[in-house]
């Protein structure tokens, strides 16, 4: 129990500091690319909100990666398709349960759930304040 909480504790550390540079990543990407590519401005916003969500998928997808390298490098599972398979299903809180780990992991997957909770509501944070920095809504015209 005491190593799954560690090693938890460590990768969500981790993803909380990689979605914080990655969040500061795709805010100034956003704002390089809607200052290089000049467009209508409706065309404008919709290329900012494809990049901000292009961009925190991409940010996601790195923190799933890490913990599916995580299961690995513990011999959690023998395959990364295996690991990565369960990562993105547990991270995302779907959970199907056709791939488990061993009893000595659960504790450690339950933690991945709560910090993929956590970073995609955090995420859809994000989301929300840039559609309305932005576009395509506006405060007070829309909320």
């Amino acid at each position: 129990m005491l190593a799954n909480l560690v090693i938890g504790t460590l990768i969500i550390s981790l993803t909380v500091v990689i979605h914080t540079f990655g969040l500061i990543w795709v805010t100034r990407g956003m704002n390089w690319l809607t200052g290089k590519v000049r467009l209508q401005a409706h065309r404008s916003r919709m290329l900012a909100m494809n990049s901000v969500v292009l961009g925190i998928f991409a940010v996601l997808t790195v923190e799933v990666w890490l913990w599916a390298a995580a299961y690995l490098v513990l011999d959690v599972f023998d395959s990364f398709e295996t690991a990565l398979y369960f990562s993105s299903s547990t991270f995302s809180t779907v959970g199907y349960g056709d791939v488990v780990t061993g009893e000595q992991w659960r504790l450690l997957a339950g933690l991945e759930s709560v910090n993929g909770f956590l970073l995609i509501g955090w995420s859809t944070a994000y989301l929300v304040a840039a559609s309305m920095r932005v576009g395509p809504f506006k405060a007070g015209e829309h909320f």
